[in-house]
């Protein structure tokens, strides 16, 4: 695989903007070097503040957050099993009204298989009550915890353990973004920290607004993306860059739209040589994979 330079312009070139100094992760956690999960939870706290109560089903940040118990969040957190993060986070919010504590925001933070797949009724039951949370989706793309399992997050052509070989298997990745937008939440975002900017911006209005809100980050995972530690931010920045992430946003009563138009497009298959997992898959599949994002108008 090539190398890559490194990411060193996450910021506008005009930009005046800053990051708290407040920090709400402790080091000493279990991350892998380059998580971009872990990245991104420190950074969503950083806008979310002290006031905030995580709830999280199993997945990679249920090890990273360290065995109870210890933690390496300064803010609560309550561990659930995988189905049911949205219900408990509705009963801690319905816990936190009969106590007056407005001023709480409660947070889910679950990975791609406890959002596309497992929790996803939940998830759907949550959304239909408009019930006051912020459900986070942190999507690395498989289930990466348990040894690197297809979801139904991981994207077509990519290796896992359980992918099944040949070319009979033709299976995408689930458009989440049009499944929640379907309830009609309150607020619905894709983001990630390699464009920090824009991951801020969306996290604020997230918290400033009320009722449902939903947020899907794309994290790389050295590991099951077979990249180096160090590309971590470089290759999920690609991803943006070539359309297969591209960043939107919907607010109440509006439409979805494209927050953030790569300066420079980048062709698919220079996002996809630079992973490992990526490497047995077909040119013509690339050069389908292509014509399908041009046909959504996405760059």
């Amino acid at each position: 695989m090539p190398k890559l330079a490194p990411c060193d312009n996450l910021f506008s070139r005009n930009s005046d903007w800053h990051i708290s100094s407040a920090e709400f992760m402790a080091s000493g956690h279990m991350a892998c070097p380059g998580c971009g999960a872990s990245l991104s939870m420190r950074h969503a706290l950083k806008v979310l503040g002290a006031q905030t109560i995580v709830v999280m089903p199993a997945c990679c940040w249920a090890i990273i957050a360290g065995g109870q118990p210890t933690t390496a969040l300064s803010v609560p957190l309550l561990h659930t099993p995988f189905a049911v993060a949205a219900a408990a986070a509705s009963g801690v919010r319905r816990a936190l009204l009969a106590q007056r504590k407005n001023d709480v925001e409660v947070m889910v933070w679950a990975g791609d298989g406890g959002t596309f797949d497992i929790g996803l009724q939940g998830i759907s039951g949550a959304a239909e009550r408009q019930e006051d949370m912020i459900y986070v989706c942190y999507d690395n793309e498989a289930y990466m915890n348990t040894g690197i399992q297809r979801s139904s997050a991981t994207p077509h052509g990519a290796w896992t353990t359980t992918t099944p070989g040949g070319k009979k298997f033709a299976f995408g990745k689930k458009d989440i973004l049009a499944i929640i937008r379907a309830h009609q939440p309150a607020y619905l975002a894709s983001a990630t920290i390699a464009y920090p900017e824009d991951f801020y911006a969306k996290f604020e209005k997230a918290r400033q607004a009320r009722g449902f809100r939903f947020l899907h980050l794309l994290a790389a995972c050295p590991s099951g993306w077979k990249i180096d530690s160090q590309d971590a931010l470089k290759v999920t920045r690609m991803a943006v860059d070539s359309g297969v992430f591209p960043l939107l946003e919907m607010e109440a009563g509006g439409g979805l739209r494209r927050t953030v138009k790569p300066e420079q497009p980048i062709p698919v298959k220079d996002y996809l040589k630079v992973q490992g997992r990526f490497n047995k898959m077909p040119a013509e599949e690339i050069a389908a994979w292509q014509k399908e994002i041009e046909a959504k108008e996405i760059i």
